[in-house]
């Protein structure tokens, strides 16, 4: 049994560095494709009615809550 490690000539080399190089391509295609998707799904979640309402009533949740305490301050 022979378990010695041997250097592949140069035609296998090379045919190996072009498969890895084209899978490197693939996963850049594939993260640009994740992050286009992310990007779309913010859009979305940004601009849905439900995260209108609820951005909305947070800031004057904290308008409120800063006029009471400049008003409080003043008193």
């Amino acid at each position: 049994m022979n378990n010695e490690k041997t250097i592949p000539d140069a035609e296998t080399r090379a045919r190996n560095v072009a498969r890895w190089r084209e899978v490197c391509l693939m996963f850049d295609n594939l993260n640009l494709m994740l992050e286009q998707a992310t990007a779309q799904a913010e859009y979305d979640l940004q601009n849905s009615p439900l995260y209108v309402r609820r951005r909305e009533r947070v800031q004057k949740q904290l308008l409120a809550q800063k006029q009471s305490k400049l008003s409080s301050e003043v008193s």
